[in-house]
């Protein structure tokens, strides 16, 4: 007779148990105990900024207080179209902030929240610079 050439079927021992793998989706999803840091000096930063930059673009105005008809005719429409614009583009700043705030605060999402905190400052320059480049100074 030829030799057999098909093993048997092993069977397992129905006590035994397989040893746990270990969760990584898990572990980041903890409790982050330094959740506050970014969002806190983001907020030291972003908020006196804002309010500086809004100062100032008010004060702005008062460049053209000896301007001549012709000049004066050409600065107020731009500035106050370039004023709408300043206070529009300070509600970005404004909801970076809270959101880097109220994201749970946990492990996984702190990533995001430092991306948000770290925007909101940045987020100030672009409303600024725009207001500057729209306003049409004498």
């Amino acid at each position: 007779m030829p030799p057999n050439t098909t093993a048997a079927p092993v069977e397992r021992d129905p006590r035994a148990r397989h040893a746990p793998l270990p969760d990584t989706a898990s572990a980041p999803a903890g409790r982050d105990p330094r959740a506050w840091v970014a969002p806190l000096r983001s907020s030291l930063v972003t908020v006196p900024l804002m309010l500086v930059s809004l100062f100032f673009a008010g004060l702005s105005q008062m460049a053209c207080g000896a301007c001549t008809e012709a000049e004066l005719d050409r600065f107020d429409p731009s500035f106050e179209t370039a004023f709408a614009v300043f206070r529009y583009g300070l509600l970005v700043p404004v909801a970076l902030l809270p959101a880097s705030w109220f994201l749970p605060w946990r492990r996984r999402h702190a990533a995001t929240r430092i991306v948000l905190a770290v925007l909101a400052p940045f987020a100030v320059a672009v409303p600024v610079l725009s207001f500057a480049g729209l306003v049409d100074r004498p």
